[in-house]
């Protein structure tokens, strides 16, 4: 079938890009008319025949002709059209009566009216009663005109120019920190995972040590069951895992007779000891053994000025997530797609019945929410009287599970017929398919972006940075239509300048700085617009190479977080004796022995080709192999603390030898049993470990650091 001109315009109208330039940066990929049909009918719109998509073109710019007021603006505070309004008024209109209302966030409204002629356009250009200040704004504006009246109302939002900057926040131009993935973490005193305590542990000792911040994986909302336990696939971007929480640290556990005669039962310290003595962590059974107690501790000790208020604070959104875990509870099944149908659809009466006859269920999970951002507060309270600059460093992953809460509460938003993936590189010839709902742009837009206000906000809370996962999916992401391999995917535009305003207005109010993690193929319009608002970029050093050669200390990118490597890649310890060739040939990443080899050989140059650069830059006095892999590990760090760049993240890993990789990319749980693995020794021996002393940086002269 041949297709019309329409079918074009209605997916440059989407945000479907036409065609795009692949890995190789030669060779030019364009979007088939069959993928802009797959991904049209992925956002709600038939396109499917010619005369389908000329009325839905029709309709769609139809209802932008008719519109006053488009749903949502998002405006600089230098921008010099920042106190005014363009106004949309009928066709052949010559002059028009208008009021105009400026609802501020806090204080009063202010008000002004007149009479104008639109342009030849048929816009009005009106000046607002006064020049809004930072902030969410509501505009409402009436205009009459020769036969009709037409009023609209619009979300104004005033950004500032950029995020904060890393002297802003920590009081420091350069510093550095210890990443972690916080479930790893082991101590005499959790519950079979890193929890909360730990976390505030970790940052108090590297304030000891001379950090300023701790980074963590997404502490995202998960179900914790089965194959459910990626930090990266949540339930929920907005709330968070509650598996965390560090139950004897909940207000009235130590009077509560009935906790106490829980886990003082004989079986339940063997069964506790078994959890914390585990290789890997048992989701499934730490969740149940933490809600046992949890449940008690609730029916006791729920209700106070404080809960009250962050159940107010935190409205509908916690309302929506508390039932669904409710309902996954009570159904047996955390995918909503699964459910009765009259479960799908959080506003159904069936749904209300459910609410109205589970209300303590419902409540036990908005008090779980509570209880760890209680938690999660006073560790960045201790860190911050430690003297951690920074603080806490939080992580958004890209997207949420198809399955999850965020879905079924706002199936507006997101886009069910597409996944959200990468197009084929030199790592997978059709590409890769993540499993994830895309957000519709549009939608998001027409709602204000107020889903995408929660999530920063989430993320922002209590911490001192954000590292946004795939930063350049704020700028475009690779959709890929249901059924379809990766290579016939395409892209779609996002309102970049809009997302990343608001990211620098939350930023702003929270104290926050923001690392886009921007690796891989990276169109070059990213790292400008990156740097104009302040965002910093991501820099491994496993990727930092010029040709065959590792790149010179001077040479990275100031505006940038310098790291190792990522959850994604192998840890130094595991780069340098190839153990993650060895698991990639054992799970089939790597097709044969042959091709193992040959990795095998090319990590050999690889690592000659370190050992030359770090001894070249000082931190090592000859290109020769040290004796001690913590020195080794120490060296890379001490390089990274040369660099320019304004963080330095430290792995926990790295610092304490670990070899085994936490995750193996494109690989399921039946191959590789992802986000379980533990570290080999406890927190609590991060002080006295020479290893870990060896490792840090040491080059106080280049990089910030606390007394101590």
């Amino acid at each position: 079938m041949k297709y019309s001109e329409s079918l074009r315009r209605l997916s440059d109208v989407a945000g479907v890009v036409p065609s795009y330039v692949d890995q190789t940066g030669t060779e030019t990929r364009t979007t088939s008319d069959e993928t802009r049909v797959a991904l049209l009918r992925a956002m709600g719109v038939d396109a499917s025949t010619p005369a389908l998509a000329d009325g839905a073109l029709d309709e769609w710019e139809g209802r932008d002709r008719t519109r006053l007021l488009a749903p949502v603006r998002v405006v600089r505070r230098d921008d010099p059209e920042v106190g005014s309004v363009a106004v949309r008024v009928p066709e052949g209109t010559t002059r028009a009566a208008w009021a105009l209302e400026l609802v501020p966030e806090d204080g009063e409204p202010s008000r002004a009216e007149g009479e104008g002629t639109p342009d030849a356009e048929g816009t009005l250009h009106l000046t607002l009663p006064e020049t809004p200040a930072l902030g969410y704004h509501t505009l409402r504006v009436a205009v009459r005109f020769d036969g009709g009246e037409w009023d609209g109302e619009q979300s104004l939002v005033v950004v500032p120019e950029m995020c904060p900057s890393v002297r802003e926040v920590a009081g420091q131009e350069r510093v550095f920190g210890v990443i972690a993935n916080l479930y790893t973490v082991r101590s005499d005193s959790n519950w079979g995972i890193g929890d909360v305590g730990d976390l505030a542990r970790l940052m108090e000792w590297t304030a000891e040590v001379g950090g300023a911040f701790v980074g963590v994986n997404p502490l995202h909302a998960l179900r914790n069951q089965g194959a459910d336990i990626s930090p990266y696939s949540p339930v929920s971007r907005v709330f968070r895992n509650a598996i965390y929480i560090e139950v004897p640290a909940v207000p009235g556990f130590a009077e509560s007779e009935e906790a106490r005669r829980i886990v003082e039962a004989p079986q339940w310290q063997t069964e506790l000891e078994a959890l914390r003595a585990s290789e890997e962590v048992k989701y499934e059974e730490v969740m149940a053994a933490k809600r046992r107690v949890l449940e008690v501790l609730y029916r006791e000790h729920a209700a106070g000025a404080e809960y009250r208020r962050y159940l107010e604070a935190q409205g509908e959104a916690l309302v929506h997530f508390a039932t669904f875990e409710a309902l996954a509870d009570q159904l047996g099944s955390g995918d909503w797609r699964t459910w009765p149908e009259g479960f799908r659809d959080p506003h159904s009466p069936s749904t209300a019945e459910f609410a109205a006859a589970h209300a303590e269920e419902i409540g036990f999970h908005q008090w779980l929410q509570f209880e760890l951002d209680r938690q999660l507060g006073e560790a960045a309270a201790r860190g911050e009287r430690a003297g951690l600059a920074m603080g806490l460093y939080q992580d958004l992953a890209i997207g949420t599970s198809p399955a999850g809460a965020d879905v079924w509460a706002n199936p507006h938003l997101f886009v069910t017929g597409a996944s959200i993936g990468a197009p084929p590189d030199e790592y997978s010839a059709e590409g890769q398919n993540w499993g994830l709902p895309p957000l519709d742009p549009r939608a998001l837009r027409e709602d204000a972006y107020r889903y995408w206000v929660r999530l920063v906000r989430a993320s922002m809370r209590h911490a001192g940075a954000l590292r946004i996962d795939h930063a350049i999916g704020l700028f475009r992401q690779f959709w890929i239509p249901e059924g379809a391999a990766g290579k016939d995917g395409a892209y779609v535009r996002f309102p970049v300048e809009d997302l990343l305003g608001i990211l620098a207005l939350e930023a702003r109010r929270h104290g926050a700085l923001v690392v886009g993690e921007d690796l891989g193929t990276v169109p070059p319009e990213v790292p400008p617009v990156l740097r104009r608002w302040g965002v910093l970029s991501s820099r491994v050093f496993y990727f930092e190479r010029e040709g065959d050669e590792f790149r010179p200390a001077a040479e990275y990118e100031p505006m940038s977080l310098a790291t190792a490597n990522t959850h994604d890649m192998a840890t130094l310890a595991g780069f340098w004796r190839g153990r993650d060739i060895e698991v990639k040939r054992a799970v089939g990443v790597i097709p044969s022995d042959e091709a193992a080899a040959a990795q095998r050989t090319e990590r050999e140059h690889e690592r000659r080709a370190i050992l030359e650069r770090l001894a070249s830059e000082g931190v090592l006095p000859s290109p020769e192999e040290p004796e001690s892999g913590a020195a080794l590990r120490g060296a890379v760090h001490e390089f990274l603390s040369r660099t320019p760049a304004a963080l330095v993240g430290v792995s926990l890993d790295d610092l304490l030898g670990e070899a085994e990789p936490v995750n193996v990319p494109g690989v399921g749980p039946s191959e590789f049993s992802a986000w379980t693995r533990k570290l080999a020794v406890g927190i609590e021996e991060l002080a006295r470990d020479p290893r870990v002393r060896a490792a840090l940086p040491h080059d106080e002269g280049r990089i910030s650091r606390a007394a101590g």
